[in-house]
């Protein structure tokens, strides 16, 4: 596989406030902004692209738009998994910056190290070790 090529699979998550979840991906978690395409209100996020910097990224948009078909309920319903070398490290930032820590960093039966936070909506996002077989 060419390590090179953008990735092919894009997580999208709905968010109440994107704003908010923007700055709690981005200053806490540690994504970087590749994308973003504002409502006409210039803070609200339409489409946006967040890449994880071992790799990887994930869209994200408000779900009062409509245009994904999908309506607000669908918020806080997520679940992601993140490939990183350091979750522990990713846990300390988002316990400094006072983020729900839903599992503390423990290592698995199958070789992982993980911890599960908890995003601005209730999205649980797993950071772990294990990068797949």
């Amino acid at each position: 596989m060419d390590n090179t090529s953008k990735p092919g699979v894009w997580p999208a998550i709905l968010y109440t406030d994107t704003e908010a979840a923007r700055r709690f991906l981005i200053e806490v978690i540690g994504f970087t902004e590749s994308f973003t395409v504002r409502g006409e209100d210039g803070t609200t996020v339409r489409h946006g692209e967040l890449m994880w910097p071992e790799g990887g990224g994930v869209m994200y948009g408000c779900a009062a738009n409509g245009h994904t078909g999908q309506s607000e309920s669908a918020t806080g319903s997520s679940l992601l998994y993140v490939a990183t070398r350091d979750p522990d490290q990713v846990c300390e930032r988002a316990r400094a910056a006072g983020a729900k820590i839903l599992a503390e960093p423990h290592d698995t039966d199958y070789g992982s190290r993980n911890v599960a936070i908890a995003d601005p909506d209730g999205n649980v996002w797993t950071f772990g070790t294990y990068g797949g077989a």
